[in-house]
């Protein structure tokens, strides 16, 4: 029976205080995406860019995930999670998260992220790249509501637009067979 390795654990971060006294826990913008990046054209190259895109997602959702479940915690209206996640994300410096359009029976979104840590200032590429935020809103509202979320970006500071947009629904349920 093997072990994995790398299954994530808080114990990844270690105590910042002991391990970086002098540097903390900053790190500027640009080292973030260099491992970003650099991640994503190694994964891109063995496994093609539909799949890269998917790792990112599932990275994102599992992140997300754990960041909510650290950092924001549940609520028991919805209105006081999402307060909460616009906080912690203007907090950790992720982004700027508005809620542009609501409906609260279908959990039907629109929601913007406006300097967002994976593309602001990125040059126009004619696709979206935020396949790790789709991931991560997602991880955020599966640790609130247990319920799985599809979300995809459909304006990108990569298309030309200065914020990112993500429509957010629940994930359709798989019929299942008694066959």
């Amino acid at each position: 029976m093997s072990t994995r390795r790398y299954a994530f654990s808080w114990d990844f971060v270690g105590n910042i205080h002991d391990g970086r006294p002098n540097l903390g826990n900053s790190a500027r913008i640009e080292v973030y995406r260099l491992f970003q990046y650099t991640l994503r054209d190694i994964i891109e190259l063995r496994y093609g860019t539909t799949e890269s895109e998917e790792v990112m997602r599932e990275s994102g959702k599992l992140a997300g995930w754990k960041f909510c479940e650290r950092f924001v915690g549940r609520r028991e209206r919805f209105d006081d999670f999402v307060a909460a996640v616009q906080k912690a994300l203007l907090d950790f410096g992720i982004g700027i998260m508005r809620i542009e359009s609501a409906n609260y029976e279908t959990l039907h979104f629109t929601l913007t992220v406006a300097e967002d840590l994976d593309c602001s200032g990125l040059p126009d590429k004619e696709h979206t790249v935020c396949h790790y935020d789709e991931g991560f809103l997602a991880g955020m509202l599966l640790a609130q509501t247990g319920e799985e979320f599809y979300v995809r970006e459909t304006d990108c500071w990569c298309t030309g637009d200065r914020t990112c947009r993500f429509e957010v629904r629940p994930q359709p349920q798989m019929a299942t067979s008694n066959a």
